[in-house]
């Protein structure tokens, strides 16, 4: 039995920030931004987006495409956390009227946790292959107005439903897996940005790619020519590019070609989104699906990466008519709608993002009708609604 990605779900905020306009007001080289770091865009959050609503937005990508009924687990990865006991997967359920009887909690590892959300997702499917699983990778990067890591923020959801005999992606058996005790990046309680040693965590990030994927291979008695492509956690693209230039270092040309022709497809939308933690590999494979020329049975390598440090490498294989289940040109017109913020508009809404309403004031969004938004706090309970 099969087990995988049977549908992929994208949300982003409806606001960005150029990196031109960015680089120009922080008085830097616009090529530091956008060749050096690999950005063109960056979504931003405004107050009414948290991890809860646009994981419910994600999620509400193909939710009609489901029987709701067959889902028996949902779990929530995300370190944007909005409680620190509640789980925002609980939050979503409500608002995707999901049967009560389903297992739901929130899993946390810095950028890793969807893919330990998708791990536990299919080996509850391979016990259970008659339900299906929901995992949802939701976050805001935040580091600070004019930080060093301020070009690698950003904001945005993935969901991903998980069953058997899937439609976009079979999962192989076999993983490889590293973790270490580490603080390349971390985020105390009292603190709403992050903490972060840039370069170390490039170097660990590179380290840990270059364990697990090797190691791999050996499982698996594969050659770097045997992958179709290989997706990365892109906190920003230059990071990825770094680790597929690893993976292609030694190989003959037809390989060099192949592999970065896949990159080049897979980094289109972190581009233009940003950094989105434990959404960002998962990003990458949708924009290789959406940018790719890629056939069926196409073996994909995935690299997935979460500061701390934990990594793991595994692999899938796409499905006949995989091309059905995705939607290149939503996924296009929701980046293109996003409106543009002045650098003065960006620090304005990121600065007051990282304030609480004042319990009782009621929030509303200037999204799209259909969308999902935090709308502020009643008697200190979150409140989720739908714009009208």
């Amino acid at each position: 039995m099969q087990v995988g990605i049977d549908q992929i779900g994208l949300f982003t905020p409806d606001k960005y920030v150029d990196m031109v306009d960015l680089a120009n007001a922080r008085k830097q080289d616009p090529n530091k931004f956008l060749v050096g770091i690999g950005q063109r865009e960056m979504s931003v959050a405004d107050i009414t987006q948290d991890a809860v609503s646009m994981g419910i937005n994600a999620t509400l990508k193909f939710i009609d495409k489901i029987d709701k009924n067959k889902v028996g687990l949902l779990i929530f990865g995300t370190e944007s956390s909005i409680d620190q006991s509640k789980s925002a997967s609980l939050f979503v359920k409500t608002a995707l009227k999901l049967k009560p009887e389903v297992r739901t909690f929130e899993v946390k590892e810095a950028c890793f946790g969807l893919t330990a959300a998708l791990m536990m997702a299919r080996d509850f499917v391979r016990v259970h292959p008659e339900q299906t699983a929901i995992v949802i990778g939701s976050d805001i990067a935040r580091y600070g107005v004019n930080t060093a890591g301020e070009v690698t923020q950003g904001a945005g959801s993935v969901a991903m439903l998980i069953k058997a005999d899937p439609s976009i992606l079979a999962l192989n058996n076999g993983h490889s897996a590293y973790s270490e005790d580490i603080n390349d990046f971390w985020r105390p309680n009292y603190s709403r940005t992050a903490l972060v040693d840039g370069k170390y965590s490039t170097q660990v990030y590179l380290d840990f790619f270059k364990k697990t994927y090797t190691d791999y291979k050996k499982q698996k008695g594969l050659k770097t020519s045997d992958f179709d492509a290989i997706t990365y956690h892109l906190p920003f693209t230059k990071m990825g590019m770094k680790a597929n230039n690893i993976a292609i270092e030694g190989q003959d040309q037809a390989t060099m070609i192949k592999l970065e022709r896949s990159f080049a497809a897979a980094k289109q939308l972190s581009s233009r989104v940003g950094n989105i933690y434990t959404a960002s590999l998962y990003m990458s494979l949708l924009s290789l699906l959406e940018n790719g020329e890629l056939p069926a049975g196409s073996l994909i390598g995935l690299f997935s990466y979460g500061s701390g440090a934990m990594a793991e490498f595994y692999s899938g294989k796409l499905v006949e008519g995989y091309e059905k289940q995705i939607d290149p040109t939503a996924d296009q017109a929701m980046l293109d709608r996003r409106k543009k913020l002045t650098v003065k508009q960006y620090e304005d809404v990121f600065n007051t993002a990282l304030l609480d309403p004042e319990d009782g004031l009621e929030l509303t969004s200037d999204d799209e009708v259909g969308t999902w938004y935090f709308a502020g706090t009643k008697d200190h309970i979150r409140q989720y609604r739908v714009k009208e």
